[in-house]
């Protein structure tokens, strides 16, 4: 058995989340445990989460992880691509995980002669994006935790205005980026450009799902217009 085929047979064993011993794992692999303790080591230093010591056993301690997979240099150089991408424009948080990620990769690309040590891209300045992202990190907290925003929106025609909103889902638009969310000022759903919102704070209070202000009752009103729109050409 080729060592990267019994290191991802390793991965497969210990993904269950109980504890293995190393000696066990040895046996069903019909290798010495001197080899199972080094393709630990490999794994834990490549960033797989494995928990355990030598005498008491390993385990996988977090269930996200990539199986191994082949791709091609062209779907390399689009995931380079959209790294770059974030790790210029988003907040600080994806920026480092856009930072970390690519180095595993082209660590990995570049130690298997896949592509040459140096490759990349040269990104376009995402000035108007990059002026939301300050805004970026609570948004996405209120979106996970359903907390509700108190913003204030300069629109496209400058006219100001003070909402509190149900942050439900954003977009991405190319340059630009959305919140789409339910307004209590509207009682109905907005759409908002966070490049225009100058102000950002939580409001204070949680929204439930409450039919008909949900994120999936707000993409079947999207779709339906869509609908409509198509029916009448």
């Amino acid at each position: 058995m080729r060592r990267s085929d019994r290191l991802s047979e390793v991965i497969e064993i210990v993904q269950d989340g109980r504890l293995h011993r190393a000696r066990d794992i040895a046996e069903q692999l019909e290798v010495s445990i001197r080899t199972i303790y080094r393709d630990f080591d490999t794994l834990v230093a490549s960033g797989i989460p494995i928990d355990g010591e030598r005498g008491v056993g390993y385990m996988l301690r977090e269930p996200v992880f990539l199986p191994p997979m082949n791709l091609s240099i062209t779907e390399l150089e689009a995931l380079h691509l959209g790294m770059a991408i974030v790790a210029q424009v988003a907040d600080p948080e994806l920026q480092g995980a856009a930072a970390s990620l690519t180095q595993k990769i082209d660590k990995v690309a570049t130690a298997r002669g896949t592509v040459p040590k140096r490759w990349g891209f040269g990104v376009y300045p995402f000035a108007q994006a990059k002026i939301g992202f300050r805004h970026m990190p609570m948004i996405r907290n209120a979106i996970r935790c359903q907390k509700k925003l108190k913003i204030d929106y300069l629109s496209l025609d400058k006219q100001t205005s003070s909402r509190t909103v149900w942050p439900l889902q954003t977009e991405y638009w190319g340059r630009v980026w959305t919140l789409s969310s339910w307004c209590e000022k509207r009682d109905d759903f907005r759409v908002f450009r966070i490049d225009c919102i100058t102000t950002c704070e939580l409001a204070g209070g949680y929204f439930k799902n409450e039919p008909g202000r949900r994120l999936e009752d707000y993409l079947e009103k999207v779709n339906a217009e869509m609908k409509a729109n198509d029916e009448k050409k």
